[in-house]
């Protein structure tokens, strides 16, 4: 068992660097391709979200969809600005892991509250739904930046 333990971390020790740019890649692309994909914004979308309670739907469609482009981006750039300004791309990726949180926080309660860690019709599983993973991984980001 050590023997290949050994062989595996020999064979990951030159791509250590890259994990967290994966989860980036993941990540980011994953919610700026959700915001891009609810423009332009349409009245099918606004009539869900005012079924769902939410007032002033016509506004708060858009900050959605924005919120979760221009968040997939602050995940992506955040790395690359970290290159020439450490501080800053640190702090992009931070704000950017803390606007995921609140998004999926917002998504879960209001369009996934059957799914994850609620309780649905036939009893909910822990971890049933990307969503909760999606909201794992912001927190991740919000707390660890570009470490």
């Amino acid at each position: 068992m050590e023997k290949l333990n050994n062989l595996l971390e020999r064979a990951a020790l030159p791509l250590k660097a890259y994990a967290n740019c994966l989860l980036k890649i993941g990540l980011g692309t994953s919610f700026f391709l959700h915001g891009y994909g609810k423009l332009p914004i349409s009245e099918g979308f606004v009539g869900w979200l005012t079924s769902k309670g939410i007032s002033s739907a016509s506004f708060v469609a858009p900050m959605i969809a924005w919120g979760e482009i221009l968040a997939g981006l602050g995940i992506l750039l955040g790395g690359l600005i970290g290159i020439k300004a450490a501080i800053l791309g640190n702090l992009v990726t931070r704000l950017s892991g803390g606007a995921i949180s609140i998004i999926m926080i917002g998504a879960i309660i209001i369009a996934h509250s059957d799914w994850g860690i609620f309780t649905g019709e036939s009893g909910a599983v822990l971890f049933a739904s990307e969503q909760l993973f999606l909201l794992l991984l912001g927190i991740y980001f919000a707390i660890k930046g570009n470490d």
